[in-house]
């Protein structure tokens, strides 16, 4: 039994990339609901009930997002409404209300995509089709909680000396414009040293090998090629014009022959594959607790 999260990176980043790039680049209504329906379940599998203040958070974006194109983009011949002798337009209000659904489908894709690759994962993806880019990333990775902890304790030695309190807000500016200077030449240093410490050790002046922890598997393989024939079906309908809408001026969204419901159908189940997975790992896994 393997969920998600424990296929091979490569296979992991491909689908995710193909969800969000399809999300991103057609434009289309059908397509927009599918990814953000798809991505709030992918999310809830994972994370629970948990983050409401998350999902409130988006929902409020997917207003404000919806509500301010009308006022900005004054197209489409159904006028609800007039503010200062400017339209509001039904038309511009959907377009809106589509360009939101993608920005939020998106946002949680790629929340759910740092939930599963941790920086392991992309430095084994990386690492296999440029080592200078997999240093550039373990650098910038590790940096950022480094740079953290040393802030930390520069700020408590500052406090610690008497140099700045919390309660003026002048010692305050003063004491954090120290610790930020501090840290700033701190992280110049370390990188410097960092690349002399790699240069010393011939990193890049031959070939590399690899430590894989990750072993693509049959079922990799497998999972790959359903991913890659779906987005091709997708990509095929959107490109020969089986999936078009229009906005402007007015309201048109279709799905043309036999092409165009295919490719719906197929974009569907490639949002709903790590669901699938997960399902059938949790009641495969119930199933086998039922029979000890």
């Amino acid at each position: 039994m393997r969920s998600f999260s424990d296929f091979d990176p490569a296979a992991v980043t491909i689908w995710f990339f193909s969800v969000i790039g399809i999300a991103m680049f057609s434009g289309h209504p059908l397509l927009i609901g599918i990814s953000l329906a798809g991505a709030l379940l992918l999310f809830l599998v994972f994370n629970g009930t948990k983050h409401l203040s998350s999902h409130l958070f988006f929902l409020l974006m997917f207003a404000v997002l919806t509500v301010v194109n009308p006022l900005i983009s004054h197209n489409g011949a159904t006028v609800l409404l007039v503010i200062n002798d400017r339209p509001f337009t039904l038309e511009a209000l959907l377009y809106g209300a589509n360009s939101a659904a993608m920005i939020v489908g998106v946002i949680y894709w790629f929340r759910s995509f740092t939930q599963i690759m941790t920086s392991e994962k992309i430095l084994c993806v990386t690492g296999a089709f440029s080592p200078k880019l997999a240093l550039v990333l373990s650098m910038a990775l590790r940096t950022v909680p480094m740079l953290v902890h040393r802030a930390e304790q520069v700020s408590s030695t500052q406090k610690a000396m008497g140099l700045y309190s919390d309660d003026n807000i002048i010692d305050d500016i003063r004491g954090r414009s120290r610790v930020f200077s501090i840290v700033s030449m701190w992280a110049l240093e370390n990188g410097i040293i960092t690349a002399d410490s790699m240069s010393a050790r011939g990193y890049g002046s031959g070939r590399r090998t690899q430590l894989r922890r990750f072993r693509f598997t049959v079922s990799d393989a497998v999972f790959t090629l359903v991913t890659l024939a779906l987005l091709a079906v997708t990509a095929a309908a959107s490109a020969l014009d089986s999936l078009s809408y229009t906005f402007y001026p007015h309201i048109s969204i279709t799905s043309e022959g036999v092409l165009g419901l295919c490719g719906a159908a197929a974009y569907g189940v490639l949002v709903l594959l790590p669901v699938i997975i997960e399902t059938e790992v949790s009641l495969r896994w119930k199933y086998l607790r039922s029979k000890i």
